[in-house]
């Protein structure tokens, strides 16, 4: 079914050189936000709108704002009512990681290493005047798992257990975060655009960064190699994880950290896909779960989450973790 276009849309671009633009919608996310392309005068520019009260924009324009102070390749603002929910930006095209490496796998650790390479230049300066990525937070996401995931799956759980091994996993890892990088939190195959070759501001773009936090080198990393959206082969993974490490100060628990926050992120994963299928309707998350579930078994395996690992092996029965090939009764559970 064809959606109307937002009301206030016309009179947002009333006056600006995009009055009378054709209006093309775009395929949305997870949220509430809504995507458009305009076309006019053999121009083109990307609108978005993130309606309140669900959504806020405001968060979106200061972290593009800080990346393109900092010489990342957010997309720029062109126009933005953030009251409203209206921000009209840059057009970085269709051309997507992920597409471009179905069609091109061969290309697969050319643009992984930029990708990386986006990654070194973000910790090489201070970090954004963004909130913390402290153990709340992560706490919080891990909770998702439990709140989600094993309602759906029909487990009774040791509630206070999870809390608990999380906090015995995470703590080390905090002692070293400080003072942190600016962590976009969502960067993975997806969220990545391919932009014509030689642009001199870079050949990535950046999108869906709004909720930035200030967190731990490895978490952006481990969100692009364990992306839940693609296969990243295992030879690509090791080769990125080291030309990340022989380009920064990683330290020894670097790989460690990466594990750590691997579980995490895909723990929190899991507990997002249950919710947008049993919550919001949209079941075809769940088909990525078998994806970001095989990420999550492999991190648990490192002796760092052993923890976490024993707590799986108490309250997750086998049957369940072999479940690998279909999800989708989570929808119903």
């Amino acid at each position: 079914m064809i959606q109307p276009l937002p009301d206030g849309l016309h009179a947002f671009l009333a006056a600006t050189p995009w009055q009378g633009a054709e209006i093309a919608p775009l395929a949305g996310d997870a949220s509430f936000r809504r995507y458009f392309r305009l076309r006019h005068d053999g121009a083109t520019a990307m609108l978005m709108h993130a309606p309140p009260p669900h959504e806020d924009p405001r968060p979106f324009l200061d972290v593009a704002g800080w990346l393109e102070a900092n010489g990342l390749r957010a997309p720029r603002i062109l126009l933005a009512d953030p009251a409203a929910g209206w921000v009209l930006t840059e057009d970085f095209g269709d051309v997507r990681v992920k597409e471009r490496l179905d069609a091109h796998p061969h290309e697969e650790q050319a643009i992984y290493s930029g990708a990386v390479d986006a990654l070194i230049a973000l910790r090489a300066v201070p970090p954004g005047p963004f909130a913390a990525y402290d153990m709340a937070a992560y706490l919080r996401e891990t909770a998702l798992f439990t709140e989600w995931f094993c309602p759906a799956a029909g487990l009774e759980v040791d509630g206070a257990g999870w809390h608990a091994a999380w906090e015995e996993v995470l703590s080390p890892l905090l002692a070293r975060q400080a003072p942190g990088v600016t962590v976009l939190r969502d960067y993975h195959a997806e969220n990545i655009m391919l932009l014509a070759p030689g642009d001199p501001r870079g050949e990535q773009g950046l999108i869906d960064f709004q909720d930035a936090l200030v967190g731990h080198p490895a978490y952006d990393l481990v969100s692009l190699l364990q992306d839940a959206r693609r296969d990243v082969s295992p030879t690509t993974e090791r080769a990125m994880l080291e030309r990340y490490c022989a380009n920064t100060a990683a330290g020894d628990n670097f790989e460690a950290d990466y594990l750590r926050l691997g579980a995490q992120r895909n723990a929190k994963i899991v507990g997002i896909f249950t919710r947008l299928a049993r919550r919001d309707g949209k079941a075809r998350y769940l088909d990525l779960i078998p994806r970001v579930w095989s990420h999550l078994e492999r991190d648990l395996a490192h002796p760092a989450l052993a923890p976490v690992a024993r707590w799986f092996d108490a309250n997750v029965p086998s049957a369940v973790r072999a479940a690998q090939g279909d999800f989708r009764a989570l929808a119903h559970g």
